[in-house]
Protein backbone atom coordinates (compact mmCIF):
# COMPACT_ATOMS: atom_id res chain seq x y z
CA UNK A 1 0.00 0.00 0.00
CA UNK A 2 1.41 3.26 -1.02
CA UNK A 3 0.57 5.54 1.44
CA UNK A 4 0.16 9.34 0.73
CA UNK A 5 -0.70 8.55 -2.90
CA UNK A 6 -3.25 7.57 -5.67
CA UNK A 7 -3.40 3.83 -6.70
CA UNK A 8 -5.30 1.13 -8.60
CA UNK A 9 -6.74 -1.78 -6.08
CA UNK A 10 -8.87 -4.50 -6.44
CA UNK A 11 -11.68 -5.08 -4.36
CA UNK A 12 -11.64 -8.74 -3.06
CA UNK A 13 -14.29 -8.95 -0.19
CA UNK A 14 -16.85 -7.25 0.63
CA UNK A 15 -18.59 -6.54 3.96
CA UNK A 16 -21.68 -5.01 5.56
CA UNK A 17 -19.28 -1.70 5.92
CA UNK A 18 -17.62 -1.63 3.21
CA UNK A 19 -15.00 -3.53 1.10
CA UNK A 20 -11.60 -4.91 1.43
CA UNK A 21 -8.94 -3.99 -1.37
CA UNK A 22 -5.27 -5.43 -2.50
CA UNK A 23 -2.87 -5.29 -5.20
CA UNK A 24 -5.25 -8.34 -6.72
CA UNK A 25 -7.30 -10.69 -5.73
CA UNK A 26 -4.09 -13.00 -4.12
CA UNK A 27 -3.84 -10.06 -1.59
CA UNK A 28 -3.00 -11.74 2.22
CA UNK A 29 -5.44 -9.96 4.96
CA UNK A 30 -2.19 -7.73 5.85
CA UNK A 31 -2.57 -6.78 2.67
CA UNK A 32 -5.74 -5.20 2.25
CA UNK A 33 -7.05 -1.93 3.12
CA UNK A 34 -10.77 -1.09 3.90
CA UNK A 35 -13.12 1.14 1.44
CA UNK A 36 -15.95 2.31 3.84
CA UNK A 37 -19.31 1.58 2.61
CA UNK A 38 -20.60 5.15 1.96
CA UNK A 39 -17.60 5.31 -0.84
CA UNK A 40 -18.19 2.21 -2.57
CA UNK A 41 -19.45 2.23 -6.30
CA UNK A 42 -23.18 1.25 -6.23
CA UNK A 43 -22.43 -1.00 -9.51
CA UNK A 44 -18.96 -2.44 -7.48
CA UNK A 45 -18.16 -6.11 -6.63
CA UNK A 46 -15.21 -8.61 -5.76
CA UNK A 47 -13.01 -8.14 -8.64
CA UNK A 48 -13.78 -4.37 -9.60
CA UNK A 49 -10.70 -2.08 -9.81
CA UNK A 50 -10.63 1.17 -8.13
CA UNK A 51 -8.78 4.21 -7.71
CA UNK A 52 -8.29 5.49 -4.70
CA UNK A 53 -5.97 7.17 -2.33
CA UNK A 54 -4.37 5.86 1.08
CA UNK A 55 -4.08 7.69 4.39
CA UNK A 56 -4.77 7.07 8.08
CA UNK A 57 -7.49 7.61 10.40
CA UNK A 58 -8.18 9.38 13.32
CA UNK A 59 -7.04 5.93 14.99
CA UNK A 60 -3.97 5.66 12.77
CA UNK A 61 -5.05 2.79 10.54
CA UNK A 62 -4.80 2.93 6.99
CA UNK A 63 -7.51 3.21 5.36
CA UNK A 64 -8.86 4.01 1.18
CA UNK A 65 -11.16 7.13 0.22
CA UNK A 66 -12.46 7.85 -3.61
CA UNK A 67 -12.06 11.30 -3.03
CA UNK A 68 -8.78 12.52 -3.95
CA UNK A 69 -6.30 15.27 -1.64
CA UNK A 70 -5.52 18.23 -3.19
CA UNK A 71 -2.14 17.50 -2.79
CA UNK A 72 -0.66 13.82 -2.80
CA UNK A 73 2.59 12.34 -1.57
CA UNK A 74 5.67 15.09 -1.42
CA UNK A 75 3.72 17.25 -3.92
CA UNK A 76 3.79 20.99 -3.47
CA UNK A 77 0.87 23.27 -2.98
CA UNK A 78 -0.91 25.92 -1.07
CA UNK A 79 -3.62 24.60 1.30
CA UNK A 80 -5.63 26.30 3.91
CA UNK A 81 -5.55 26.65 7.85
CA UNK A 82 -8.49 24.79 9.16
CA UNK A 83 -7.45 25.33 12.55
CA UNK A 84 -4.67 25.37 15.12
CA UNK A 85 -4.19 23.07 17.62
CA UNK A 86 -1.62 21.92 20.87
CA UNK A 87 0.62 19.76 18.29
CA UNK A 88 0.57 22.38 14.75
CA UNK A 89 -1.70 23.75 12.46
CA UNK A 90 -4.56 21.52 10.82
CA UNK A 91 -5.00 22.12 6.93
CA UNK A 92 -7.78 21.40 4.91
CA UNK A 93 -6.37 18.97 2.17
CA UNK A 94 -10.45 17.92 0.93
CA UNK A 95 -10.19 14.69 2.78
CA UNK A 96 -12.17 14.04 6.57
CA UNK A 97 -9.47 14.11 8.37
CA UNK A 98 -7.57 17.55 8.15
CA UNK A 99 -3.69 16.95 7.22
CA UNK A 100 -1.50 18.02 10.32
CA UNK A 101 1.32 20.64 9.87
CA UNK A 102 3.31 20.46 13.00
CA UNK A 103 4.80 23.34 14.99
CA UNK A 104 8.05 21.84 14.07
CA UNK A 105 7.86 21.65 10.30
CA UNK A 106 6.91 25.59 10.09
CA UNK A 107 8.93 28.20 8.64
CA UNK A 108 6.50 30.68 10.49
CA UNK A 109 3.58 30.36 12.97
CA UNK A 110 0.44 30.22 10.70
CA UNK A 111 -2.96 31.42 11.63
CA UNK A 112 -6.61 29.81 11.05
CA UNK A 113 -7.63 30.60 7.54
CA UNK A 114 -4.62 31.46 6.14
CA UNK A 115 -3.16 29.82 2.79
CA UNK A 116 0.41 28.43 3.44
CA UNK A 117 2.98 26.55 0.93
CA UNK A 118 3.33 23.09 1.81
CA UNK A 119 4.19 19.08 0.96
CA UNK A 120 2.64 16.09 2.38
CA UNK A 121 5.65 13.97 3.63
CA UNK A 122 5.72 10.72 5.59
CA UNK A 123 7.11 11.15 9.11
CA UNK A 124 9.04 9.25 11.86
CA UNK A 125 6.10 7.61 13.03
CA UNK A 126 4.55 6.48 9.35
CA UNK A 127 2.04 9.13 9.09
CA UNK A 128 1.15 11.62 6.96
CA UNK A 129 2.33 15.13 7.61
CA UNK A 130 2.65 18.62 6.16
CA UNK A 131 6.02 20.43 5.59
CA UNK A 132 6.83 24.29 5.07
CA UNK A 133 10.09 22.86 4.04
CA UNK A 134 9.46 22.26 0.86
CA UNK A 135 12.95 22.79 -0.93
CA UNK A 136 13.70 19.10 -1.38
CA UNK A 137 10.56 18.78 -3.35
CA UNK A 138 10.77 21.27 -5.75
CA UNK A 139 11.49 20.36 -9.65
CA UNK A 140 14.61 22.25 -11.06
CA UNK A 141 13.81 21.69 -14.74
CA UNK A 142 11.65 25.01 -14.91
CA UNK A 143 11.39 26.05 -19.00
CA UNK A 144 12.72 29.70 -17.59
CA UNK A 145 15.67 31.56 -19.53
CA UNK A 146 17.49 34.47 -18.12
CA UNK A 147 15.56 37.71 -18.07
CA UNK A 148 12.07 36.15 -18.05
CA UNK A 149 10.00 37.55 -15.53
CA UNK A 150 8.17 34.97 -12.87
CA UNK A 151 5.74 34.66 -10.34
CA UNK A 152 6.56 32.80 -7.11
CA UNK A 153 5.94 32.18 -3.36
CA UNK A 154 8.70 33.04 -0.62
CA UNK A 155 8.73 29.95 1.14
CA UNK A 156 11.84 30.47 3.61
CA UNK A 157 14.52 33.70 4.36
CA UNK A 158 17.75 32.51 5.28
CA UNK A 159 20.12 35.02 6.64
CA UNK A 160 23.09 33.73 4.96
CA UNK A 161 21.71 32.87 1.46
CA UNK A 162 18.44 35.19 0.60
CA UNK A 163 14.98 34.21 0.08
CA UNK A 164 13.82 31.04 -1.24
CA UNK A 165 11.53 30.91 -3.80
CA UNK A 166 8.89 28.35 -5.18
CA UNK A 167 8.25 29.92 -8.94
CA UNK A 168 4.92 28.48 -10.07
CA UNK A 169 4.59 26.79 -6.98
CA UNK A 170 6.92 23.93 -8.54
CA UNK A 171 10.26 24.93 -8.85
CA UNK A 172 13.28 26.00 -7.34
CA UNK A 173 14.67 29.78 -7.38
CA UNK A 174 16.43 31.85 -4.73
CA UNK A 175 16.64 35.33 -4.19
CA UNK A 176 20.52 36.02 -3.27
CA UNK A 177 21.08 38.10 -0.01
CA UNK A 178 22.53 40.69 -2.74
CA UNK A 179 19.38 41.37 -4.27
CA UNK A 180 16.98 41.74 -1.41
CA UNK A 181 16.03 45.02 -0.66
CA UNK A 182 13.62 46.24 1.62
CA UNK A 183 10.93 43.81 3.58
CA UNK A 184 10.12 40.19 2.82
CA UNK A 185 8.20 37.53 4.26
CA UNK A 186 7.75 34.16 4.00
CA UNK A 187 4.70 33.48 2.37
CA UNK A 188 4.36 36.52 0.05
CA UNK A 189 3.76 36.22 -3.81
CA UNK A 190 6.39 38.32 -5.75
CA UNK A 191 7.24 38.57 -9.22
CA UNK A 192 10.68 38.87 -10.13
CA UNK A 193 12.95 38.17 -13.08
CA UNK A 194 15.37 35.94 -13.75
CA UNK A 195 19.24 36.70 -13.46
CA UNK A 196 20.31 33.35 -13.91
CA UNK A 197 19.90 29.20 -14.41
CA UNK A 198 22.52 27.36 -12.49
CA UNK A 199 24.05 24.18 -13.58
CA UNK A 200 21.52 21.60 -11.76
CA UNK A 201 18.70 23.87 -13.20
CA UNK A 202 17.90 26.17 -9.91
CA UNK A 203 17.05 30.42 -11.14
CA UNK A 204 18.41 32.96 -9.53
CA UNK A 205 16.05 35.61 -9.18
CA UNK A 206 15.86 40.10 -8.74
CA UNK A 207 12.96 41.90 -7.88
CA UNK A 208 14.58 44.48 -9.63
CA UNK A 209 15.08 45.33 -13.57
CA UNK A 210 17.74 45.70 -15.72
CA UNK A 211 20.01 48.84 -14.41
CA UNK A 212 18.65 51.14 -17.35
CA UNK A 213 15.21 50.32 -16.71
CA UNK A 214 15.17 50.81 -13.30
CA UNK A 215 17.40 53.93 -13.03
CA UNK A 216 14.11 55.94 -14.29
CA UNK A 217 12.38 54.22 -11.20
CA UNK A 218 15.39 54.77 -8.76
CA UNK A 219 15.65 58.59 -10.27
CA UNK A 220 11.86 58.79 -9.17
CA UNK A 221 12.03 57.12 -5.59
CA UNK A 222 14.93 58.96 -5.00
CA UNK A 223 12.96 62.05 -5.58
CA UNK A 224 9.83 61.28 -3.32
CA UNK A 225 12.50 60.34 -0.54
CA UNK A 226 13.93 63.95 -0.94
CA UNK A 227 10.32 65.53 -0.80
CA UNK A 228 9.66 63.23 2.43
CA UNK A 229 13.02 64.41 4.14
CA UNK A 230 11.64 68.01 3.31
CA UNK A 231 13.21 68.79 0.39
CA UNK A 232 16.92 67.09 0.98
CA UNK A 233 18.36 64.25 1.88
CA UNK A 234 21.50 64.23 4.80
CA UNK A 235 23.50 61.67 2.80
CA UNK A 236 24.91 61.78 -0.47
CA UNK A 237 26.16 58.99 -3.01
CA UNK A 238 29.56 58.84 -1.46
CA UNK A 239 27.58 57.21 1.88
CA UNK A 240 28.46 53.21 2.67
CA UNK A 241 26.71 51.06 1.32
CA UNK A 242 25.11 49.71 4.76
CA UNK A 243 23.27 53.37 5.19
CA UNK A 244 22.36 53.57 1.35
CA UNK A 245 20.74 49.82 1.44
CA UNK A 246 19.26 50.80 4.67
CA UNK A 247 17.74 54.14 3.85
CA UNK A 248 17.15 53.35 -0.05
CA UNK A 249 16.62 50.00 -0.67
CA UNK A 250 18.96 49.97 -3.02
CA UNK A 251 22.54 49.18 -3.67
CA UNK A 252 25.65 51.74 -3.64
CA UNK A 253 25.90 51.56 -7.59
CA UNK A 254 21.67 51.67 -8.41
CA UNK A 255 21.60 54.93 -5.86
CA UNK A 256 24.48 56.51 -7.70
CA UNK A 257 23.16 56.01 -11.10
CA UNK A 258 19.61 57.40 -10.17
CA UNK A 259 21.49 60.58 -8.13
CA UNK A 260 23.39 60.90 -11.84
CA UNK A 261 20.28 60.76 -13.97
CA UNK A 262 19.03 63.39 -11.86
CA UNK A 263 22.14 65.58 -11.61
CA UNK A 264 21.73 65.06 -15.61
CA UNK A 265 18.13 65.97 -15.39
CA UNK A 266 18.89 69.31 -13.16
CA UNK A 267 16.62 68.28 -10.66
CA UNK A 268 19.11 67.86 -7.92
CA UNK A 269 22.36 69.13 -6.90
CA UNK A 270 24.85 67.85 -4.34
CA UNK A 271 26.70 69.51 -1.17
CA UNK A 272 29.18 68.58 0.77
CA UNK A 273 26.73 65.91 2.85
CA UNK A 274 23.34 66.53 1.62
CA UNK A 275 21.41 66.16 -2.01
CA UNK A 276 18.81 69.14 -2.04
CA UNK A 277 16.09 69.30 -4.38
CA UNK A 278 16.47 71.91 -7.16
CA UNK A 279 13.66 74.88 -7.19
Amino acid sequence: MQLGEKQTLTIVKQVEFGVYLAEDMAGAPEERVLLPGKQVPKDAGVGTKLEVFIYKDSKDRLIATTHMPKLTLHQVGELQVAQVGRIGAFLDWGLEKDLLLPFREQTRKVQEGEICLVAPYIDKSSRLCATMNVYEYLDTDSPYAKDDRVEGVVYEISRDFGAFVAVDGRYSALIPKKELYGEIRVGEKISARVTGVKADGKLDLSLREKAYLQMDTDAQKVLEAIGERGGALPFTDKASPEVIRTEMQMSKNEFKRAVGRLLKQGKIEITENRIVKKG
